[in-house]
């Protein structure tokens, strides 16, 4: 069974950072990618990054780039983001998410499988 746990939201002022994780299992981590995403209440998911460990691609949306930094540990089963400089409009829900093909994208119609959530707060 694919399970991916967030972790690692709270709440943080504005120029501050947070690392948020994200803990994989029941798939074979090298092979797939790890998608992270945000939502606001009454809003779509945004697509924030995405690692493909296979062959190391990495993308970013606009809204984050030099900020946000995505890593893996494959012996660990983790991909972590790394948030700095952040703002009042950082603030969302953060989803990790995987998809059995080796397509590492933005778009959450892509992914399979999503996590629970973590709550990430930016206070101005």
């Amino acid at each position: 069974e694919v399970q991916l746990v967030e972790s690692g939201g709270g709440l943080v002022q504005a120029g501050g950072s947070l690392r948020l994780s994200c803990a994989a299992s029941g798939f074979i981590f090298d092979e797939y990618p790890i998608g992270w995403f945000r939502q606001i209440p009454g809003k779509e998911r945004e697509g924030v990054s995405c690692i493909s460990k296979s062959d190391n691609r990495i993308y970013y949306a606009d809204s984050v780039k030099g900020r946000f930094t995505i890593s893996s540990d494959n012996a660990k089963k983790m991909v972590y983001l790394q948030m700095n400089s952040l703002k009042p409009e950082d603030t969302a829900v953060y989803y990790c998410a995987t998809l059995r093909f080796n397509l590492c994208g933005l778009s959450e119609r892509l992914y399979e499988y999503w996590g629970q959530g973590t709550q990430v707060t930016v206070s101005s």
